[in-house]
């Protein structure tokens, strides 16, 4: 009975402490909902900046700390994982074998090269790894999901979201005007958007602003690179638990799995819809609960982005952002030129 009680109280007591922050994430979540509607303007976008402008401006009161942390890493994985419903892996193979390989090619080498490029400016491993996934997969959520499982500083986390919101930003005109200006038709500029711009969002504006059928091309080829999420990750995984094992001996509970819950329900989740069996309204229903719980997510990540941590970071970070867009670009297109159409 008292082991009851005394859980009771803790639980209680987490509500108690959890509560302002969870509160405030919401509210967040529902102004940036509201202005997409208004603007058409991703909602993820516009929470990020919401949250970033009131962490700036000390708006927020020091007791929504512990909720906001909470949503950045629990509800964040929620919604990590829902975003796998909306994969369908046929839909992707449709893009061709050619496409395929060149998709594999962006994130490899995009990740590959960000992780070198970063060990030679000097930057940390951890902050390294949260930049090379969020510019090569999926953004933002590809940053919040490699800190699921690196456990990075919060500033880092922070940082990197930062840096995908501002240079997958300047990529929505440049892509569609690069492709122009080098004579390419409009479905491979929208293949060349889709692989080297790094939000959904962001490439959905690309896409749309390519015109001519590129925005569904575009997004296919988005997805195809955010498919790859899941065995990134478990490699990522993979890869820091022996590094535990080398660096300090550890209990086994202090090693992060081989595949984490969320990534394996996302991996779980993407398939189930490839087969078919999924009703359209249980998709259309889960995209709502995802579309709010990574803006929920990206409210409380902006509510880390400091200016005054960033400007200590030094210049270095945003060096490695500025080089891994390029790689991810060039390879991208490189890769529509030569295996697009394969």
């Amino acid at each position: 009975m008292s082991t009851t009680v005394t859980t009771r109280t803790s639980l209680r007591t987490s509500a108690r402490r959890l509560t302002p922050g969870v509160l405030t994430a919401i509210l967040g979540a529902a102004a940036a909902l509201v202005t997409t509607q208004l603007t058409r303007v991703s909602s993820m976008l516009v929470a990020i900046i919401l949250g970033a402008i009131l962490a700036n401006t000390r708006a927020l009161p020091l007791r929504t700390a512990p909720g906001i942390g909470f949503v950045a890493k629990r509800i964040l994985r929620v919604g990590v994982a829902l975003l796998g419903l909306q994969l369908v892996v046929g839909d992707i193979l449709g893009l061709g074998l050619g496409m395929v390989g060149a998709i594999v090619v962006v994130v490899v080498v995009g990740i590959g090269a960000t992780l070198l490029i970063g060990r030679w400016l000097g930057i940390g491993l951890t902050q390294r790894l949260l930049i090379a996934c969020g510019f090569s997969i999926c953004g933002a959520a590809a940053v919040a999901a490699a800190d699921g499982v690196i456990d990075a500083d919060e500033s880092e986390a922070a940082s990197a979201v930062g840096l995908v919101v501002l240079f997958g930003t300047l990529m929505i005109p440049i892509v569609p005007l690069a492709g122009r200006l080098l004579g390419m038709p409009d479905h491979e500029i929208g293949l060349w958007a889709g692989g080297s711009i790094h939000e959904v969002a962001q490439v959905v504006a690309a896409g749309g602003a390519i015109g001519g059928g590129a925005l569904t091309v575009a997004v296919l080829v988005k997805l195809g690179r955010v498919l790859l999420l899941a065995p990134v990750l478990a490699v990522v995984s993979l890869w820091m638990r022996r590094r535990t094992d080398v660096t300090r001996s550890s209990s086994r509970s202090s090693r992060p799995p081989i595949v984490p819950l969320f990534v394996a329900a996302f991996l779980a989740l993407a398939l189930l819809r490839s087969t078919g069996v999924v009703p359209t309204g249980v998709v259309d229903v889960v995209h709502v609960a995802q579309t709010v719980t990574l803006t929920m997510a990206m409210f409380a990540l902006g509510c880390g982005v400091r200016l005054a941590a960033l400007r200590r970071g030094g210049v270095r970070p945003l060096i490695l952002a500025a080089l891994s867009t390029a790689v991810v670009a060039a390879t991208a297109l490189l890769g529509v030129t030569l295996l697009g159409t394969a």
